[in-house]
């Protein structure tokens, strides 16, 4: 066990070592010009996305004289891990770009810097008045900002626009709609032999329709879980209900269908080319699907075939639940603590969102496909043009102006906190005729102890 100790000791000091002089050298052998302060950045983007921020680094570079933005690619599940490293080793990077609900968990460890210690008193209440307030909550711990919010992803219902109008439906207005389609399509189990379903509840997005039914998981003031409420029990026995309807094995085996589908394929979207069915008729997802499906009707096109129609609305409310609601999450900026050029990272901040410059934020997130985070972004001439090519993009953009958009609550422990809400949520539908009640009131106790746990920490 010493052996083990030593070992584990040995490894994590290599890898500290190796960060250090790997930072170091960076920052030292890449230094543009001696008149500039670099600023090094670090985010996960690969892929096409990866040169949308390379484009905007370029474009901050050569804004201003002052700061030299290097944005290093770390894809993959380690970040975090060498971020600790880099912050204990004393030469961490100067800006960090994240999307997992670890703000609270951060700030709690000290790992990131608060955004008051690089903003000015003005500039943080500036911040409060001009981002949107789905984007304000994906940035603040308590009433504190810790991260600046760079792109929202909304949930919507996406919905096979084709295939309603042959039944002679619309689409849903109220959850009552959406059942209704479901029943008329796919009434049973047999109805889907077909190979799809009408619309089938997805466990990991009781966050979504939680919300949607009028509850809420946490309680801030209090610090109170509330995972076993009224609101959600309602929102897990109506998912439920379609396990319940078509049967659990059925449902379980056609998701475990989904997996199969080739690459990251949208399960929306027809397979084959004489049909203009997917696996579903309607699916919740996020907006950059919106690409898929620009990509799904041109190679339809080119090749000479017939495309259905797609549409987008918000998920439907049942009667006293919030309209134009869901889960919203993001990408967010987060200073770490020790950074050796915080006023370099905080003006690119800037640069990116568009506190200052709007148009230069518009020309980001329609190169990117990405939500902005403030009605100002929106605005510009650019972005407008943009929604004009993708109108379905712009049902997301209406959607994450709502104040009803809420995310995982930033506490510690904010990813187990999602994780057991999701694992309730699939217990219930799994054996749908179990009560949901206790289900939910244990997932309740577990996160209310560990988060007590986290805070006597």
């Amino acid at each position: 066990m010493n052996g083990l100790r030593i070992l584990t000791s040995w490894l994590a000091l290599t890898c500290l070592v190796a960060l250090t002089v790997a930072g170091w050298q960076s920052r030292i052998t890449n230094r543009p010009s001696q008149t500039r302060q670099e600023v090094l950045f670090w985010h996960f983007w690969g892929g096409r996305d990866r040169a949308v921020v390379d484009d905007v680094v370029h474009r901050f570079n050569e804004s201003q004289d002052q700061f030299h933005v290097r944005a290093i690619a770390m894809p993959g599940n380690n970040l975090q891990a060498k971020l600790f490293l880099s912050v204990t080793g004393g030469d961490p990077p100067d800006l960090v770009n994240q999307d997992d609900p670890v703000l609270a968990d951060w700030a709690k460890r000290g790992v990131i810097q608060p955004i008051a210690s690089v903003a000015t008193r003005g500039q943080i209440n500036r911040l409060d008045d001009w981002m949107f307030e789905s984007a304000r909550r994906l940035s603040k711990v308590g009433s504190d900002y810790y991260g600046v919010c760079n792109g929202l992803d909304i949930r919507a219902l996406y919905y096979n626009k084709t295939l309603l109008d042959q039944h002679g439906l619309e689409p849903p207005g109220t959850l009552e709609q959406l059942d209704r389609i479901a029943d008329r399509i796919t009434p049973d189990a047999a109805a889907a032999s077909g190979g799809h379903y009408a619309y089938l509840p997805d466990s990991r997005r009781l966050w979504a329709w939680g919300y949607v039914f009028g509850g809420r998981f946490y309680d801030p003031q209090t610090g109170q879980v509330e995972v076993d409420s009224g609101p959600i029990q309602e929102a897990t026995r109506w998912m439920a209900s379609y396990s319940q309807r078509y049967g659990a094995d059925n449902v379980a085996a056609f998701r475990q269908g989904d997996q199969s589908l080739p690459g990251k394929t949208f399960p929306l979207l027809p397979t084959e080319s004489d049909s203009l069915v997917g696996r579903y008729g309607l699916i919740m997802d996020g907006q950059w699907r919106t690409r898929d499906l620009l990509d799904f009707q041109n190679e339809r096109r080119q090749l000479s075939l017939p495309s259905p129609e797609f549409g987008v609305c918000p998920l439907p409310p049942p009667p006293g639940g919030r309209s134009r609601a869901g889960w919203v999450n993001g990408n967010f900026f987060v200073v770490p603590t020790g950074a050796k050029c915080p006023e370099g990272a905080w003006e690119f901040i800037q640069f990116w969102i568009g506190l200052e410059h709007p148009e230069a934020a518009a020309q980001t997130c329609a190169a990117g496909g990405w939500i902005p985070v403030s009605q100002q972004v929106v605005e510009t001439t650019e972005f407008q043009a943009y929604l004009v090519q993708n109108p379905l993009f712009g049902q997301f953009v209406n959607l994450a102006g709502s104040p009803n958009q809420f995310p995982v609550p930033s506490v510690p422990g904010a990813a187990m906190f999602k994780r057991t809400v999701e694992s309730a949520a699939y217990q219930a539908m799994s054996y749908p005729d179990r009560p949901v009640g206790p289900i939910l009131r244990q997932a309740n106790q577990r996160i209310q102890q560990q988060l007590q746990r986290a805070g006597a920490e």
